[in-house]
């Protein structure tokens, strides 16, 4: 069933185009847009076990996170639009989302309804994907629903992870209907398509290892093998080029390694995250770029040259998952805490410079980018998609 998006499409950002772009020309700050009113050659085999904070790297000075600018701010004030999910109501517990280049959709799995809520960006409509399997638990001293939780778009397929079930469920992207779901015997959190290998990873963080699915059949998954690694990961980046697999060690922090073909771990970097530990990750395959998001900024490594630190930007406190899509030099990071989106330039040199920030939400995370650069972020606390066009953020 579609449904139309409650607060319109994104074509509705372009009244806001002009008066933004030139506001983006100026020689001081990005722009920065508040929140509407209420309503984050290959390596080497030695470096195998997970390090302490490298006290022999040469320091790294973060950039700062730019500071708001009233001007931009006001010239841009309605560029954020919120999209409401449907049938949703309350708190909607939203984690990893995807963007669908083939078809030009977000994918947006929503744990509180069981339901996977597609979004058509160019229409401003969501079709609902019903038929995932829900439990309640008590989360907190609060009863909460736990249901659909991750998705990797795969050849013809999404897969979507559960973190209330522990199944990862085959759903064809022509007509959105689930084909099969495999019950995995791990609580899942995030969940990757291997292209090259025809393979669907599933971090399993409780019991340290990420759980290999063959999906040579598509339509049907099958359970392969398992990876263990030194601690609990928590994000994936993968390097198709190359074979290698990343996920970062929440607890103990470093990024792990991992070989592709022979499923065994080959190395593990530090980018320096603190107690707090590393969360997302994302790969610019062509230059070798490995950019991991600590909880209140991102470290560039350089995946050519044993995880070596390079550029390192503060983006706000709150920072999940980071998005860089494939091509562009962008990077996109949602800030939870600090209610703020941060777009940044990854340079040749593995340097990052802020171009645009804009207000969120509260808790609004893990974004993803279009092919034209317009943003989606989760924000589970108002059970809605906050969308920004690439233009009214002078992109």
């Amino acid at each position: 069933m579609k449904i139309p998006a409650r607060a319109g499409t994104i074509s509705s950002f372009s009244a806001l185009v002009v008066a933004v772009s030139a506001v983006a020309c100026g020689p001081t700050e990005p722009p920065v847009v508040p929140p509407s009113p209420p309503a984050s050659p290959a390596p080497s085999a030695a470096q195998a076990a997970a390090p302490a904070d490298d006290a022999s790297a040469p320091a790294q000075a973060a950039q700062p996170a730019p500071a708001v600018s009233a001007k931009t701010a006001a010239a841009a004030a309605s560029a954020m639009k919120p999209l409401a999910l449907p049938g949703s109501q309350g708190t909607a517990f939203l984690d990893y989302i995807a963007y669908e280049r083939g078809h030009g959709r977000v994918w947006v799995p929503v744990g509180s309804t069981g339901s996977v809520d597609v979004l058509d960006t160019a229409a401003g409509t969501f079709t609902r994907v019903d038929g995932f399997k829900t439990v309640e638990r008590e989360v907190r001293g609060q009863k909460r629903t736990m249901g659909p939780s991750a998705v990797s778009i795969g050849d013809g397929f999404a897969y979507v992870g559960n973190r209330g079930t522990s199944e990862v469920c085959a759903v064809d992207v022509k007509t959105l209907k689930i084909t099969s779901c495999l019950k995995l015997p791990s609580v899942i959190d995030g969940v990757a398509y291997v292209g090259a290998s025809k393979e669907v990873w599933v971090t399993a963080p409780k019991d340290g290892k990420l759980l290999v699915l063959d999906a040579s059949k598509p339509d049907r998954l099958a359970a392969k093998t398992s990876v263990a690694v030194a601690g609990e990961p928590e994000g994936y980046a993968v390097d198709e080029s190359r074979g290698l697999f990343f996920t970062n060690l929440e607890d103990k922090g470093g990024t792990v390694v991992i070989d592709v073909k022979t499923h065994k771990p080959r190395a593990t970097w530090n980018a320096g995250c603190g107690a707090d530990g590393p969360r997302g990750v994302a790969i610019d395959e062509a230059r070798s770029f490995l950019v991991v998001a600590c909880t209140d900024h991102v470290q560039v490594l350089d995946a050519g040259h044993d995880g070596a630190k390079l550029g390192k930007l503060d983006t706000g406190a709150g920072v999940d998952n980071i998005d860089l899509p494939p091509g562009k030099k962008l990077l996109y990071v949602g800030a939870g805490k600090a209610e703020r989106l941060t777009v940044a330039r990854l340079d040749d040199q593995g340097k990052l410079e802020a171009v645009a920030t804009a207000g969120t939400a509260p808790g609004a995370r893990n974004p993803v980018a279009d092919e034209n650069g317009n943003v989606y972020l989760a924000d589970s606390q108002a059970s809605r998609i906050l969308a920004f066009d690439a233009h009214a953020l002078g992109l």
